[in-house]
């Protein structure tokens, strides 16, 4: 299993088992994570899933394709680390991943 921590804007902290081949989103809602709402399931169609990549982890998780771009222009307080949940796919090479929420979702 691959590791997953989740830090909410409070500061308090999730510590998650995943499998490869999810979504950080999936496995936040599958474990009732406050902070991520997910409203349209996973599809890409809004911003209710907003994280910010922990800095140490931006080079292995790579920039937002240009649709997730677009979404995250409805999201709040954006930050170059910023992506959303549903478009990062857990592999053993993001093992240990470390994610932070927004203090609210858009």
């Amino acid at each position: 299993m691959t590791k997953l921590t989740i830090v909410a804007f409070d500061g308090s902290r999730v510590d998650l088992d995943v499998a490869d081949g999810s979504t950080v989103m999936e496995n936040a809602v599958r474990n009732s994570v406050q902070g991520i709402e997910a409203e349209c399931g996973g599809a890409c169609a809004c911003a209710t899933c907003h994280v910010y990549v922990d800095e140490a982890w931006t080079d292995k998780v790579g920039p937002p394709e240009p649709m997730e771009e677009d979404m995250l222009d409805f999201a709040y307080d954006v930050r170059p680390t910023s992506r959303l949940s549903c478009q990062i796919k857990m592999t053993p090479e993001l093992d240990g991943l470390i994610v932070h929420t927004p203090e609210k979702q858009a």
